[in-house]
């Protein structure tokens, strides 16, 4: 599309003109602008990776997490707020604004050849740094990208410096970045470790890969202050906890010790009473069945061994709160909490995958850890996680705690695939605090709301390119508890797909020819199909979700 003038690549990708005059199909209110009427406020983007709904304290879970209820308390929590059920397409759709096909990562970062489909950033998007940059602010990035596929190439424990760096973070808008550039490993020694363009190995022995991204998050803030303390910053911080494996230090899981005794069933039932009680979610919603793979607590084998994986989870959740804990002192610190913009977020639902010790796929995860002991890869009740030489997850079991109370997990677009926590604090603009917000709302909303409080502008071309127009809408509107405009919401993933269009919500899991229909106000739980008494709502949202398939490069 690069011979294209600008209104032929629009109707191309099937966009109206006269929607992203300047600033795109953001909703923003120009009259809001800060360069206007204000200081612009710094905007720190946190991001926690395979955590369910209902994991943290302020939305409902026993897991000690202090410094996010406090930010809750003096902030908002959005109750309806969605990703797209997987790492990869959620980073990518939370960093450019836009639906992930739209950037080329509709999936994971293998090359499919077709548009939506090809693992790696697309010329046509630009990410929030890309974008605050001209606007006079500096970008970090601590943790996390896992944008591109250009990571294959890279020797276990070897520095290639052929590798593409056309899409890491500081060719893509970032001033600073220390992290990893693929998704999932190790938490003491995770590969593709990077500072700057540069590979590194952990620094230390007692290194834990939370605490550095914390760490670093810090000092990239406090020298900032030092160098340039006048200029406003985006800090876009991307931890890999909880995401598997089982990582924690001994110390901290102690602290858990006992705490999941009781076992599933107990807990899901408690963490959905709490949820109710604080009106985080509605009474009518029932309890989804426990899962149909998993037995009740009672009847389950080596009860000490799936305590200990949660208590594991538990810990790497904590962990990563404690140094949330140090970014807002940071913020403290250097005068920069009140009129700092944070979000919180996760990338997906709590993820059920489970590890069989002879998984071909888990054969990179194998060998040695750094004392020379072998690694022992699998879920094995057998061996307790937590220390660097085990590889495990939480699976079924835990991921239907952590998705409270809704259905499905992470990969699948039902809501416990897609429901996040969403915390905003920004004390120099929010003032009334510790409130729910139900706006129905994506990760497509946050480029537009970054613009919308820094008074940047979204460019219609960039480094000769036409960049495609934002799909969201600025949340400003809503932190003032003020109506957003209406629009449909759209997903797929795996061939898993949804729409969400107020009330309604159509979906079908890839292997279903039938669309399933919920109504959300009475049932967000999605146990009660009415696919065929509104069989014209069904008809109708399906060529709505059709209709976008198509232009947003999810068909072929």
């Amino acid at each position: 599309m690069k011979n294209l003038n600008r209104r032929e690549f629009l109707k191309a990708t099937g966009i109206s003109y006269g929607c992203v005059i300047l600033t795109g199909c953001s909703g923003g209110n120009a009259a809001l602008r800060p360069s206007r009427q204000r200081q612009r406020p710094n905007i720190v983007l946190i991001m926690a990776d395979d955590m369910g709904y209902s994991d943290i304290g302020c939305y409902g879970g026993e897991i000690n997490t202090p410094n996010l209820d406090k930010l809750a308390a003096n902030g908002l929590r959005f109750t309806q707020f969605y990703n797209t059920a997987r790492c990869c397409p959620t980073r990518a759709s939370l960093l450019t604004g836009l639906y992930p096909h739209q950037t080329g990562i509709g999936h994971m970062l293998d090359d499919k050849g077709v548009a939506g489909y090809r693992g790696d950033l697309n010329r046509n998007c630009v990410t929030i740094a890309q974008v605050l940059r001209p606007a006079g602010y500096s970008s970090y990035m601590s943790g996390k990208w896992h944008v591109t596929r250009h990571i294959e190439d890279w020797p276990e424990k070897g520095k290639n410096k052929n590798v593409p760096k056309h899409n890491w973070p500081l060719q893509r808008g970032f001033d600073r970045f220390y992290g990893t550039i693929t998704g999932a490993g190790n938490f003491y020694n995770p590969p593709t470790l990077v500072r700057g363009n540069t590979p590194i190995t952990s620094e230390s022995e007692d290194f834990y890969y939370t605490d550095a991204i914390s760490n670093n998050a810090v000092r990239f803030l406090d020298e900032h202050m030092v160098s340039t303390p006048d200029k406003p910053f985006f800090c876009y911080v991307a931890y890999t906890s909880p995401h598997w494996p089982l990582h924690a230090p001994t110390e901290e899981v102690e602290k858990y010790r006992g705490k999941y005794d009781r076992g599933w069933d107990q807990l899901r039932s408690q963490r959905y009473e709490r949820m109710v009680k604080m009106g985080l979610i509605s009474g009518r919603w029932k309890l989804t069945e426990r899962d149909k793979d998993v037995p009740a607590w009672e009847q389950a084998e080596n009860k000490k061994w799936h305590a200990r994986r949660m208590e594991v989870y538990a810990a790497q959740v904590e962990i990563m709160d404690q140094g949330i804990g140090r970014i807002t002192e940071a913020l403290k610190r250097n005068g920069k909490l009140e009129n700092t913009l944070i979000f919180f977020l996760a990338d997906n639902g709590g993820c059920a995958e489970d590890f069989q010790k002879d998984s071909k796929w888990l054969k990179r995860y194998r060998g040695k850890d750094r004392a020379g002991r072998t690694i022992q890869v699998g879920n094995d009740p057998d061996v307790m996680p937590g220390p660097e030489n085990t590889f495990q997850s939480y699976a079924t079991p835990w991921a239907n705690v952590s998705n409270t109370p809704f259905r499905l997990y992470k990969h699948w677009v039902h809501e416990g695939g897609i429901a996040t926590p969403l915390i905003v604090h920004w004390p120099a603009r929010i003032k009334e605090t510790g409130r729910f917000r139900d706006h129905i709302a994506h990760l497509i909303d946050i480029m537009p709301t970054c613009l919308d409080v820094s008074g940047a502008r979204y460019p219609w071309m960039h480094k000769g390119r036409f960049i495609k127009p934002m799909e969201g809408k600025s949340l400003v509107r809503a932190f003032d508890n003020k109506p957003m405009n209406k629009r449909p919401i759209y997903f797929e993933h795996e061939r898993n797909r949804a729409v969400r269009f107020g009330k309604w919500k159509l979906v079908a899991k890839a292997e279903q020819k039938k669309w399933q229909l919920y109504d959300m106000e009475q049932d967000r739980s999605e146990t009660n199909n009415l696919a065929d008494k509104y069989p014209e709502q069904v008809k109708e949202m399906a060529a709505m979700w059709k209709k976008w398939a198509r232009r947003a490069n999810v068909l072929p």
